[in-house]
């Protein structure tokens, strides 16, 4: 049975996350230089960042990216669509957490082994240093935001 998240458990969903990604322990430090300098957010509306178009059957338009005023967190958000049959994503791990929430379509999700299906409205959480890819899992075309959250990597 698939559990349906609304906006506000989102919201407070990616509140929880930031509390734990600024305080994480036992995770791996990021680097002591970072090489381009990360900007610090502010609050306010971000609009969608010009993309590059689709490529291989992938497109992206970034929202937002920086450290948040806490200093060691950073946060990302894009939105990305998939094209029906386009290849997955490379297998990832990282230092920061990812979550997805699908505006439209299916997604496959695969966490360390084990391959998820989502529909639209739902959100998928990956934790740092999970295994993880992305693939349309339908037959028409994904649409899904992603929000990271971390250290600067």
């Amino acid at each position: 049975m698939t559990e349906r998240v609304n906006r506000r458990d989102f919201a407070g969903m990616l509140s929880a996350l930031l509390a734990v990604g600024g305080s994480a322990k036992g995770q791996a430090s990021a680097p002591a230089a970072v090489a381009h300098p990360v900007k610090e957010l502010s609050s306010g509306v971000f609009k969608p960042q010009p993309g590059k178009g689709m490529v291989g059957g992938h497109e992206s338009h970034q929202f937002l990216s920086g450290m948040l005023k806490a200093g060691n967190i950073r946060l990302e958000m894009h939105e990305s669509v998939q094209q029906p049959g386009a290849p997955h994503e490379a297998v990832g791990t990282h230092l920061h957490s990812e979550i997805w929430l699908v505006q439209r379509g299916v997604a496959t999700l695969y966490l360390n082994g084990t391959e998820h299906r989502m529909e639209a409205g739902d959100v998928g959480l990956c934790c740092a240093g999970d295994e993880h890819w992305v693939a349309n899992g339908g037959d028409t075309e994904l649409a899904y935001f992603v929000v990271t959250v971390g250290p600067p990597e």
